[in-house]
């Protein structure tokens, strides 16, 4: 079992940056693909990025791709998410994910695919 959690949400203004961390401790990250979603007040959670257990390969939703970059550094057991261009409409609560790695690689964009989560981070972006 992992346990995640999340840090490095805040306030900022439209047009800046912040980098969310999500560190997992109980079993090492390398085991798992990670993502990360969000929630709006009032919306679904949805799926933001997603990133392979060996780092090759990153996925993007569409209302992020360019502006928001997933990474991870396996020997610290964490996962960030890079989180440039901000807009109001990036306003939510995101959380990180882990899914127990498969033998055939896969994009894991659906929350169902999940198998860990964390408590989630604030992150407000004002006009």
């Amino acid at each position: 079992q992992v346990h995640l959690v999340e840090s490095g949400g805040g306030l900022v203004q439209a047009g800046g940056s912040l980098r969310l961390s999500c560190a997992a401790s109980g079993r090492t990250v390398s085991s798992y693909d990670m993502g990360w979603f969000r929630q709006a007040p009032g919306k679904e959670r949805e799926f933001v990025a997603g990133i392979r257990w060996s780092g090759d390969n990153t996925y993007y939703a569409d209302s992020v791709k360019g502006r928001f970059t997933i990474l991870r550094d396996n020997t610290k057991d964490t996962v960030y998410l890079q989180m440039n261009s901000l807009l109001k409409e990036d306003t939510a609560v995101y959380s990180c994910a882990a899914a127990f790695r498969t033998l055939m690689y896969r994009p894991r964009l659906s929350r169902s695919e999940y198998d860990y989560w964390g408590q989630g981070t604030q992150v407000t972006v004002s006009s």
